[in-house]
């Protein structure tokens, strides 16, 4: 079941330059940076109420973002849902015809599981499902 909006990925060419953007637009600082390096990207994170921002951007010619600023320009790129249990929503997308881009979720950045549903299967938005990873309790 889905929780709420998560976050906006926004696709940026200069994540120095668009955290300096945000924080004005916003009037707050991003609260969290981080490199994703399986998928060739640096973010970083601001809060907005309940949900947040996510400013991506390249650190490689072959990552999804630059490809995406390359075709469309920086702007959004995708729309990412919190959802309660990520393998279910998975199944039961997955069983209502959606195409997801992942087999399995994998991790993802700001302490997240994560699956994609290609846009085609979704009115052109790229849609993010994202979980929060929860720690392992100590015996």
């Amino acid at each position: 079941m889905v929780r709420r909006l998560e976050h906006i990925g926004i696709a940026v060419k200069d994540l120095k330059e668009a955290n300096a953007l945000y924080t004005q637009l916003l009037g707050v600082p991003p609260y969290k940076e981080e490199a994703v390096e399986s998928e060739y990207v640096n973010t970083s994170f601001f809060q907005t109420g309940q949900s947040k921002i996510e400013l991506l951007e390249a650190t490689e010619a072959q990552s999804a973002i630059a490809k995406f600023i390359e075709k469309k320009g920086e702007g959004i790129h995708h729309v990412a849902f919190e959802v309660e249990n990520i393998h279910a929503e998975m199944e039961r997308l997955r069983d209502a015809g959606f195409q997801l881009l992942n087999a399995q979720p994998k991790k993802g950045a700001d302490n997240k599981l994560v699956c994609f549903i290609h846009p085609k299967s979704a009115n052109g938005v790229l849609v993010e499902l994202c979980q929060t990873i929860q720690p392992e309790k100590k015996a």
